[in-house]
This record gives structure tokens, C-alpha cells and sequence, in this order.
């Protein structure tokens, strides 16, 4: 068997010493980065790997963090993930991905098994129904958690998401600028934060207008693309006959613009239709779809930051942080024909 690399082997090869090589190896700012860097290349050309159990019991620390969203296929998430991986690869922490799909007891099992893990820490964005203990069990055990997307009621954990109702109200502002008046909000659910706020940014923005609030102008549910087409039936037969719609993602946006054409209308013409988002498939849809961009790098970049800054000690993350939205004007949307 061969014999194991170890740290006094790659320091005696460089003439370093052994504590140099182990920060180096850490990526420590104490080591200068030319060190760091023939370090790194003396531990991989000798074949060393780096022992993150030994670490953890010499720092109390394990490199490992959890994340926990409703689906990886959703390219939202996948974009915040992506933020987020960047930040935590510029600290050496390893993180392990779990898809809850609003199931509690999923997420739940999760959480226990990076607390059996020792694992430093989770961001999380929490299914429907996380019970505040599920939270405090987690926090007890000192194991920091960061929310994202979505809130907790009475949950004053730092929390990174974007504006929602200020951001689908400028989505509703700019079809009520067009001269829409009928204007209706499809998918979405009042069980989550998100969703809630959502429908109230929408509520606020036809009221000061002077617009009638409509109930039955909401089709509450899709969140997906298949969803959305789905609902073009239901939106197409809707007795008031809106002109246009504010679509809970750009998901439902392209769904419904594609069950729109299917029915031989012309999106964006005849039909006026605003995302929520901005993903990188809103620009090359067709119509280019109009949407509001959400802050997803900005919510993963600045989660993880936090998490990374509540390790090192820090207690000035607490509470609610939001991204301010921005409207993306495209062509999916256009001024109510006369």
C-alpha cells in the first residue's frame, strides 16, 4: 500500500513549515500568494489530499453546508444556487444540495442529517409550512440558518429576497401605462410569502390607478411552464375578457403565451403579458418576454456571504434584506388596441 502524504512531507519537500502548509492550504491571507500557490502545486504533484474530517477537529469547523430549495429545476433556483456555489468556493466550503418540493418532512430529514453531519450552516429557502421549530432546532444546535426567497412569520433569521410586491407592481404599473385596465394575475399561492406579497404588490397597483380589484381576474396555482399553458384555457375564457396578464414567473409567462398563440392569438399584440424573474430564457423566448428582473445573484451572493459572515462571528445580518427589482421591457407587452 502506499504510504500516506502527509503535510511534514510536502513542507520538508519546500523547506516550509508545517503550520505554513496547513494555511496555505486553507487558503489563508496569512501565507503571500505565490506561497500559497507552489504549495498547492507541491500537495497535488505528491498526490496529498486534503483531510476535512481532521480539519473539522482541529477547528470545530466541517467545510460542509447545507442547501435546501423547492426545485433545482426551476431555473430561478438554479441561478441563485449558482451564486451561491461561487461565493462558497472562494472560502473552501463544500455544500450539499436537497430539493424539499414543499415537503416539510423532506426538509426536516435534511436538517437532521447535516446536524449529524456537524455541518457549519444552511441556506434555505423554506417549503410551505415550516413550523418555527423546525428552524430553532437547527439555531439550537448551533447551526446558522439564512432564509431565501421566501419569509417565515415571527422567524427574525437574516432573510435574502427580492421585493416582491414593489416588483410585480411594476410589472402591473407598466401594463396600466399601456392603457390596460383588465389586466390578470395568473399562478402564484397565498401559502408561501412570495406569493402573498406578490398579490398584494398587484392589488396596490390597480387601486392606485382607480382600477376595480376583480377576484376572478386571479388564477392562483400555475408556477411552471406546462402550468401556464394550462391556464391559457381559463384566462382565455375569463367573462371579462382581460388584455393583458402579470404572471407570477416567467415560467407561467411563456406557458401562457405559448396556450395563447395555440389558440390563435398573437402574444404581445393581441394579448399584452408581463414575467417575473428575468431568466436567461425570458430574452430568447417569442416573444421576447417583458419581465421584472428579481436579484437571484444578488440574493445568492449575499446569502452566502452571510452565512460565511455569521461563522466568523458576526451578528449583523439579522433580519430582512431586500433586492430592489427592476423592470425588463421587451416585446411581449404593447398599448391596448383600440
Amino acid at each position: 500500500m502506499a504510504q500516506k502524504i502527509k503535510l511534514s512531507t510536502i513542507a520538508e519537500s519546500l523547506g516550509l513549515s508545517t503550520a505554513t502548509v496547513s494555511l496555505a492550504l486553507r487558503d489563508s491571507p496569512l501565507v503571500a500568494d505565490n506561497t500559497r500557490e507552489k504549495i498547492k502545486e507541491r500537495a497535488q504533484a505528491l498526490g496529498y489530499i486534503y483531510n476535512r474530517r481532521a480539519a473539522s477537529l482541529r477547528t470545530s469547523r466541517s467545510g460542509i453546508v447545507g442547501v435546501v430549495v423547492h426545485d433545482i429545476m426551476n431555473p430561478f433556483y438554479a441561478e441563485i444556487l449558482r451564486a451561491i456555489e461561487s461565493e462558497l468556493d472562494r472560502n473552501r466550503q463544500t455544500f450539499i444540495l436537497s430539493n424539499h418540493y414543499d415537503s416539510v418532512e423532506k426538509q426536516r430529514n435534511f436538517l437532521e442529517t447535516l446536524l449529524q453531519l456537524g455541518a457549519d450552516g444552511v441556506i434555505m429557502s423554506p417549503a410551505i409550512g415550516t413550523p418555527p421549530d423546525d428552524i430553532r432546532l437547527a439555531e439550537d444546535n448551533n447551526m446558522p440558518v439564512i432564509l431565501i426567497a421566501r419569509s417565515i412569520e415571527n422567524v427574525t433569521l437574516p432573510t435574502y429576497r427580492g421585493d416582491d410586491a414593489y416588483g410585480i407592481a411594476l410589472a402591473t404599473n407598466h401594463l396600466i401605462s399601456l392603457g390596460h385596465r383588465c389586466i390578470a394575475m395568473i399562478g402564484g399561492t397565498d401559502q408561501t410569502s412570495t406569493g402573498r406579497h406578490r398579490y398584494a404588490g398587484y392589488v396596490e397597483a390597480l387601486e392606485k390607478a382607480n382600477i376595480e380589484v376583480d377576484p376572478k381576474l386571479r388564477i392562483p396555482g400555475p408556477r411552471t411552464k406546462r402550468a401556464g399553458f394550462e391556464a391559457a384555457v381559463n384566462f382565455l375564457s375569463l367573462p371579462q375578457k382581460p388584455t393583458a396578464a402579470v404572471c407570477w414567473n416567467d415560467l407561467v409567462a411563456i406557458g401562457l403565451m405559448s396556450g395563447i398563440a395555440r389558440a390563435g392569438l398573437v402574444p404581445g399584440k393581441d394579448i399584452s403579458v408581463t414575467g417575473y424573474d428575468d431568466l436567461e430564457e425570458a430574452s430568447i423566448a417569442t416573444p421576447a418576454l417583458t419581465t421584472v428582473w428579481n436579484g437571484q445573484s444578488e440574493v445568492g451572493r449575499m446569502a452566502a456571504r452571510a452565512l460565511l459572515d455569521k461563522l466568523n462571528g458576526s451578528t449583523d445580518a439579522d433580519g430582512l434584506h431586500l433586492i430592489r427589482p427592476e423592470m425588463r421591457i421587451r416585446q411581449s407587452t404593447s398599448p391596448l388596441k383600440s
